[in-house]
């Protein structure tokens, strides 16, 4: 079962319109606090500000030089499109596929940034 992000409400699945049917895949609705969660449809992933995966559509992705020939690639028109505009190679390590992207990693470098700044600040001296 399904469980609400804001609440921890049991989520129950509700009818989509016609033009939500294009864009998710469900529609959940939260019996406590009446919040609706959706799923989108994996083609959606192709369109945002960073690189997702194909299939799962995590963000936690790498970036690869060359292809790897044990796992598979992606096939797909938006993955062909995406390797004819210069688009790079990425791996998913949860579905273990390798896909193009024209977009960057955005996750991954504002975490390393984040952490690169904490370890450069000088510590404060503790008062005793």
């Amino acid at each position: 079962m399904h469980k609400c992000g804001r609440c921890g409400g049991s989520l129950r699945r509700i009818h989509r319109s016609f033009a939500e049917h294009f864009g998710y895949m469900a529609i959940y609705r939260c019996s406590q606090c009446k919040e609706k969660q959706a799923v989108p449809r994996p083609w959606t992933y192709h369109f945002g500000p960073a690189a997702r995966c194909p299939i799962c559509g995590t963000q936690r992705i790498t970036k690869l030089k060359t292809r790897d020939r044990i796992d598979p690639m992606y096939r797909g028109f938006l993955s062909l499109v995406e390797r004819l505009t210069n688009g790079q190679l990425y791996h998913c390590r949860f579905c273990r596929v390798q896909f193009y992207d024209r977009r960057n990693i955005v996750l991954a470098e504002e975490a390393r940034t984040a952490r690169e700044a904490t370890e450069s600040a000088p510590s404060a001296p503790t008062s005793v």
